[in-house]
């Protein structure tokens, strides 16, 4: 990575750190990736005592020390996703919530998930804008504000927004299967949930005249795995969705997240990361910046029909979930946890090195484990990757993996294209 836009890990002793493993946040360009926060008190490193609203107050305290110690506030929230063990917390945890966010509202992802690191009920992490990347006083630069927008064609949340945009991208709300006009999930199980949930997708960027295929990653929080063929079935009806990427045949990063519950009884939740025409049309001042979408796939690595290995918009890469599986075989590598988890980050490592990059330029990191037991070990292996610490990270336990995996991998790293640096 050139160094006028570093990989900037930054952590503070007033919140929890485990330096050596993960930074607390990373600063890129125009974006904050922060890690996830468990409710640590870190003046004794351990879990707070009380029930999941004591737990939540300290997860969302934590995440506004690391906030304020970069000097940002918590309207700089782009979004904020939200891991409980116990769908049934959810009501509580959004007490807490409303009191961080009482006006503005950023996009949100809760999710019901079968363990969090170190027995916590609560897990919260969060992306930020950030100030640094562009010369200040240019066009493109002086006119990063973000931008957020709701439309009655998709449901509306009263605890969040459908879209914020800042800088190139746009962060939806997490989508369930809800129909717009009667706010109930649609009937008909997987298949009409799914397209329910990448209607509401669409609804929200035609709203922001953001095309379909502008989508540079999903994430699909899965209730039951066994419903992947179904959902893929209804995916490749949206996908490729203009002529342009039909000829391309352009699909975007993805990964698949088992959850042990969704809001509402869902079978099927839909995450989306869109480019934005921030700086491009109809602001024709960066269109000498040629920024546009760039899938990139190679041998080295697993390759998926549903998805690209790697998308890169602007400053970032979006990498698909990478499974360990061996390229040669199609199958998972002997062995257990350590064996997997050294796959998978080798196909990260591919991945990144065929777009002429290296694992230093990771920003996030999020692994999921089938067994959160298994989270030494994996620790283990990781380190050898990113020996530093540097990037952000989430894990979470997932109680099951596609093809009865142990730990599946993926990633967001820096990338060159896109404005100057701020300089003075």
């Amino acid at each position: 990575m050139s160094a006028y836009n570093a990989v900037l890990p930054r952590n503070t002793d007033k919140a929890p750190k485990n330096l050596g493993a993960y930074s607390q946040t990373v600063a890129f360009s125009h974006y904050n990736n922060f890690a996830a926060q468990l409710p640590i008190d870190p003046a004794t490193g351990k879990l707070v005592s009380g029930c999941v609203k004591a737990q939540a107050k300290q997860c969302f305290e934590n995440l506004k020390t690391v906030v304020e110690s970069i000097d940002h506030i918590m309207t700089d929230v782009i979004r904020v996703s939200i891991f409980v063990t116990n769908i049934k917390d959810v009501d509580l945890v959004d007490e807490v919530y409303k009191s961080y966010f009482p006006t503005y509202l950023p996009t949100r992802t809760v999710v019901c998930v079968d363990a969090l690191p170190l027995g916590a009920s609560v897990q919260i992490d969060a992306l930020l804008s950030n100030g640094e990347g562009t010369i200040p006083n240019a066009p493109q630069a002086g006119d990063l504000v973000k931008l957020t927008n709701n439309t009655c064609n998709a449901p509306i949340d009263a605890l969040s927004t459908q879209t914020v945009s800042f800088s190139h991208y746009n962060n939806l709300t997490a989508q369930l299967g809800i129909d717009p006009k009667t706010g109930r999930l649609v009937e008909g199980g997987i298949k009409a949930q799914t397209a329910q949930c990448l209607k509401n997708v669409k609804a929200i960027l035609e709203s922001i005249d953001v095309p379909f295929d502008d989508i540079v990653k999903i994430n699909i929080f899965l209730k039951d795995l066994a419903d992947v063929e179904a959902v893929n079935e209804v995916y490749t009806t949206f996908f490729p969705d203009s002529g342009i990427a039909r000829t391309l045949g352009y699909v975007p990063a993805r990964t698949i997240i088992p959850a042990k519950a969704l809001l509402l009884g869902a079978l099927v939740q839909v995450e989306a990361v869109v480019s934005h025409g921030d700086g491009t049309p109809p602001q024709l001042v960066e269109d000498r910046h040629g920024l546009i979408i760039e899938p990139n796939n190679t041998d080295k690595a697993p390759k998926c029909k549903y998805s690209t290995q790697t998308v890169a918009f602007s400053h970032y890469n979006h990498f698909s979930a990478q499974l360990p599986i061996d390229v040669k075989t199609g199958e998972l590598v002997a062995g257990g946890v350590k064996e997997q988890t050294e796959q998978c980050l080798q196909h990260v490592k591919a991945i990144a090195e065929s777009i002429g990059h290296k694992l230093e330029d990771t920003v996030k990191v999020n692994v999921y484990l089938k067994n959160i037991g298994d989270m030494e070990a994996m620790e283990e292996v990781y380190k050898k990757f990113f020996p530093t610490g540097a990037p952000a990270r989430r894990v979470v336990g997932v109680g099951a993996l596609p093809k009865g995996a142990l730990v599946q991998i993926d990633v967001i790293l820096g990338n060159e294209e896109g404005t100057p640096p701020f300089t003075k």
